[in-house]
């Protein structure tokens, strides 16, 4: 929050204010998101708060295959990246990661798990919650869920939302920031706008509470897998 003014002012205002001439190619990693005993300040995820300012382009992967890839992307590319890794992810996400060169295209989703009934989007590591709540509705009612990973959440890939929601008929977004003011909010409206006549239910959200993030109780604010599963449930049963 610190860097917030040239972050936001400066860095993605500087190709607008050259006319093109001149571009800013910076990515800043940021370290976001609850770890389990982060508290108020080191918990939270404001990835909103940047996706909301233009000129900024915004990264959040959820394992190290799609983080070397993402990152050699966004530091390549010409605009102001702000590529947020989730510190629960540090030590918790196991992958085998290639050696060699290699990039993931920024602004493009990928269909990480497939279904039928129901539509999940998330980032970051809330994509493995949703993962798993995916798994136990499939196991303990048969429905069949998609898991899109929107990898990067500015621009965020509306097109391959909008098509899977076109399949399925419903939709349920999940992140740990807060529900107010989340980037939730805009994929909800955006897939109420161009499914209208597609949606077999209300799209719904699975966030945080719109509260200070609480030390001692994390768990309890972060959306988990029965959180998600419930929201899944209902959403399918509407």
């Amino acid at each position: 929050m610190l860097a917030y003014d040239q972050l936001a002012n400066e860095a993605a205002k500087f190709r607008f204010r050259s006319g093109g001439a001149y571009a800013a190619g910076l990515t800043l990693r940021m370290p976001c998101g609850a770890v389990g005993h982060g508290g108020l300040y080191h918990s939270q995820s404001p990835e909103a708060l940047y996706c909301a300012t233009p000129g900024l382009k915004v990264v959040m992967p959820r394992d190290p295959v799609r983080a070397k890839g993402l990152l050699l992307a966004s530091i390549r590319d010409a605009n102001p990246v702000i590529f947020m890794e989730p510190k629960a992810l540090y030590r918790a996400s196991v992958a085998t990661t290639p050696v060699g060169d290699y990039e993931i295209p920024l602004g493009v989703a990928e269909v990480v798990r497939h279904g039928s009934d129901v539509t999940l989007v998330g980032w970051g590591a809330q994509v493995h919650v949703l993962c798993a709540a995916a798994e136990r509705a499939t196991a303990e009612d048969g429905i069949s869920a998609e898991v899109l990973d929107l990898q990067t959440l500015c621009p965020w890939d509306i097109d391959a939302v909008v098509a899977s929601v076109k399949r399925t008929g419903r939709l349920v977004v999940s992140h740990e920031a807060p529900l107010s003011g989340g980037l939730g909010g805009e994929v909800a409206a955006t897939v109420a706008a161009d499914t209208f006549l597609s949606l077999e239910a209300p799209v719904k959200r699975v966030c945080g509470w719109d509260t200070p993030f609480p030390l001692a109780h994390e768990k309890y604010y972060l959306p988990n897998v029965e959180r998600c599963l419930e929201a899944i449930k209902e959403t399918v049963a509407f």
